[in-house]
């Protein structure tokens, strides 16, 4: 792994002291062989970087991170309405091999179940067409919504280990825009969109919000590979008017016992509780 980069504080023993313990927090949960890793955090108004290690320029699937985005298509298109409308019954050909993604779902319950079926259903509603608008206006990295050689459907998947990809760097630059204001989407969509990211955690005393992302990489055929496992946490913490937003991706190179996003979640809030606590109120 990738050694800690800079963190801007003060004092350079407290930036020693502080750098070892960002770096004791990911390496502590960190997964063994890890084949590349980010953490990266910076502060919203002025993009100072508050903690940094490993690569964070490659470019990567989002898979479930991409529902921040389409969130904010959603609520400013006005199909998603509120947390909790619509209410939308699995369809068809939906995946329900997660329990907590069988029944009817509301935006709430899409994002914090991480609801792949609701994704698709909202996709298939705003159409190519728009959502290929929304993401060049956000610059949202690839903008590529092809999809890859064996999907029947991209519109459905593009987003999935597949065409759409964007580095760790475009996920904090994205989330900035947003909070900022500086996306051609509603106030109202930010703030729905925010309301359904809230998290119960608040390392160091900050309300923390935020969005797990979980997939596979591929070999070279193009087929799906299992042991090529990568996770997302993308999101940002708000306190006494100030506001961090952060990203960690992390991928190995043999198979996970559980899905890297729950991994880089809880990398994420242990590396950020001595973070965010050796921010001047």
């Amino acid at each position: 792994m990738a050694k800690a980069a800079a963190v801007r504080a003060p004092g350079r023993a407290h930036l020693t002291v502080l750098l070892s313990l960002v770096a004791g927090a990911v390496l502590a949960a960190a997964p063994a062989r890890a084949a590349e890793d980010c953490l990266l955090v910076t502060d919203l108004e002025t993009g100072r970087v508050l903690a940094k290690q490993g690569l964070c320029a490659t470019r990567h699937p989002p898979n479930s991170t991409f529902k921040v985005a389409l969130a904010l298509m959603g609520f400013d298109a006005g199909l998603l309405k509120s947390d909790s409308q619509p209410v939308i019954e699995p369809p068809p050909d939906a995946d329900l091999s997660r329990p907590e993604t069988r029944g009817p779902q509301t935006p709430r319950s899409w994002m914090q179940n991480s609801v792949v079926w609701y994704s698709q259903v909202l996709a298939r509603q705003l159409g190519a067409e728009r959502i290929a608008h929304y993401l060049k206006a956000f610059a949202y990295g690839s903008e590529n919504i092809g999809g890859v050689k064996g999907d029947d459907e991209p519109l459905a998947r593009f987003w999935i280990s597949s065409s759409l990809r964007l580095s760790p760097r475009e996920q904090i630059d994205f989330l900035r825009k947003m909070l900022k204001g500086e996306l051609p989407v509603s106030a109202d969509a930010v703030r729905e969109t925010m309301r359904i990211l809230a998290l119960d955690a608040q390392p160091a005393g900050w309300l923390t919000f935020g969005k797990t992302g979980s997939g596979f990489g591929r070999t070279a055929e193009g087929a799906v590979d299992r042991g090529r496992p990568f996770g997302w946490f993308v999101g940002f913490a708000q306190k006494a008017g100030r506001t961090a937003v952060f990203v960690r991706y992390t991928a190995l190179d043999i198979p996970s016992p559980e899905p890297l996003g729950l991994v880089a979640k809880r990398q994420t809030l242990a590396a950020l509780v001595p973070v965010l606590g050796a921010q001047a109120p």
